[in-house]
């Protein structure tokens, strides 16, 4: 039997949204209800009344008001569940209604004229008295015509307020952040029945535990460690793996310490490496040694260590590789001697399609980290100005990447011609700094716009994997305003200081995961 959320529920696929799917609830207590600001293809304000177990709902493109003097648009569309009442955050492109989202306000009402609201908005006319924190006082809503077209007004009453506007008010009244905030760290959510100190929660997987790490410390020079539920057997763990920082400041990096590291950081790292064959470059006698790619899955591999095997594997070519899908599985391989992690840029059930579009700014011997800079912030304009999300990363090493995601459908083709066209639109403004040669020598010492990492199985370092080189660097995404920092360097961060900066900062990557986009046409 259909229920009142069935339009609802068919119009959104919650293995990608973050919504809540909810049911039909019960009707005791008191009547609750929520404006939503909400920045979909367009800015509109989603009002939502409690009764009859869901939550009755209306877009109202210029939002509510207290001006008494001012009618607004409304326009009735499919109940929500109780649960969105407090839903903030972002809704993945792609998805319907993809946008970010906060609570704009929200409180008690009560009907009015009517014991039955339900029934009053089937007539097409709701009195509700509001006590929001905002919103307070008369709200009519008027059904025009026999459509899903209504009219919203504030009555003349103690709370009206000629000329308020909804703009002049934009944060959250549970987190207190903007929109803005929201679609920066969409990483968190707002527990409103929590103690103030604990309503902001993490939608992270849970971090390692201290006692952990302090296992880890405990062992020799090789033992079982419990790590996210997992036996590992770890050995070589005194072993030097990277030499010591050039400048000095702190010992070696030992296999100990990478490990601990690796552990860490997996549940940040994961989501950018989860469902993806991954190439691991190993270093099993350490970054001041050959190190070389290894790509297929050992068979003395656990069983619990998800397997991807390709069927287009030639004879010859890596016929099953790794795809780490818990945090267990990169400690597992940081354990394997894998000093870098390299997922793909497609998922394994779709390995002709790529998940974002990728941008390699690779410097030359005469361009330095100054011009590498102004080609960034070139990107940057020019995403700007297409109105597409991207974000900026350095490689740890001496250069930066630009990830760019995109919606399912597209092809290696596609996203190489579109970064393609896109660098060289870049490269025409500064064309003393860049070459298109391939050759090396060819280039003259200028950097490289490389679009052409984005094919099936070439891939680009993972966000927050390390690099082999002296004190353990580590490849970190940036904010887009970072690039304006004197002090940011390619190599800036390495796994003894990255867990601080993502302490204090959150993961600039995180919007990536919700953002999927069509690229639009590049003239």
């Amino acid at each position: 039997m259909a229920d009142a959320l069935d339009v609802y529920r068919r119009k959104r696929d919650f293995a990608r949204t973050p919504e809540p799917a909810g049911a039909v609830a019960g009707g005791d207590g008191e009547r609750r209800f929520v404006v939503q600001r909400h920045r979909a293809s367009r800015l509109h304000y989603d009002l939502r009344f409690e009764m009859d177990g869901v939550l009755v709902s209306w877009a109202v493109p210029k939002g509510p008001t207290l001006d008494p003097s001012v009618r607004r648009l409304a326009m009735h569309v499919e109940d929500h569940p109780v649960e969105y009442l407090h839903f903030e955050g972002v809704i993945p492109s792609g998805e319907y209604g993809g946008g970010d989202v906060i609570v704009w306000d929200t409180g008690t009402w009560e009907p009015v004229h009517t014991d039955d609201p339900g029934a009053a908005v089937r007539d097409g006319e709701l009195h509700a008295e509001v006590h929001g924190q905002k919103l307070r006082g008369r709200l009519v809503l008027v059904r025009r015509g026999e459509g899903e077209e209504w009219m919203l007004l504030h009555k003349h009453d103690e709370h009206a307020v000629d000329g308020w506007d909804p703009e002049e008010h934009p944060r959250s009244v549970l987190s207190g952040r903007t929109n803005d905030e929201v679609l920066a760290d969409p990483d968190r959510l707002w527990r409103s029945d929590a103690p103030a100190d604990r309503a902001s929660v993490s939608l992270l997987p849970e971090p390692l535990p201290d006692e952990a790490i302090d296992e880890l410390g405990a062992l020799g020079k090789e033992g079982t460690w419990e790590v996210f539920g997992r036996t590992l057997k770890v050995t070589n763990l005194d072993k030097v793996l990277f030499p010591a920082p050039p400048d000095g400041q702190g010992p070696p990096v030992t296999k100990r310490e990478l490990l601990a590291y690796t552990a860490r950081i997996a549940p940040y790292a994961l989501p950018y490496l989860e469902g993806r064959p991954l190439n691991m470059h190993r270093y099993p006698n350490g970054a001041d040694a050959q190190g070389f790619w290894h790509k297929q899955r050992p068979a003395h591999a656990p069983e619990w260590l998800r397997c991807w095997e390709n069927p287009d594997a030639d004879e010859g070519e890596t016929t099953a590789y790794v795809v780490p899908d818990e945090p267990a599985a990169l400690v597992w391989v940081a354990n394997f001697g894998a000093l870098e992690w390299h997922p793909w840029t497609s998922r394994a059930e779709s390995p002709h399609e790529p998940t974002y579009a990728l941008a390699d700014l690779d410097p030359g011997e005469r361009t330095g980290w100054d011009d590498l800079l102004t080609l960034a912030r070139l990107h940057r304009t020019a995403l700007e100005h297409l109105g597409v999300t991207g974000r900026p990363k350095v490689t740890g090493r001496r250069g930066i990447q630009i990830w760019i995601p995109v919606v399912p459908g597209y092809i290696f083709d596609d996203t190489r011609a579109w970064v393609e066209k896109l660098s060289r639109t870049v490269g025409k403004v500064v064309p003393e700094l860049v070459s298109w040669k391939w050759e090396v020598k060819q280039r003259k010492g200028l950097a490289r716009l490389d679009y052409t990492q984005n094919a099936i199985n070439k891939t680009l370092v993972a966000p927050y994997s390390p690099r082999p080189s002296a004190g353990a660097p580590v490849s970190v995404p940036i904010e887009w305003d970072e690039l304006d920092d004197p002090d940011l360097r390619p190599d800036r961060w390495t796994i003894r200081t990255v867990l601080d900066r993502l302490a204090e900062h959150g993961d600039p990557f995180r919007v990536l995961l919700g953002s999927a986009q069509e690229l639009p046409e590049i003239t």
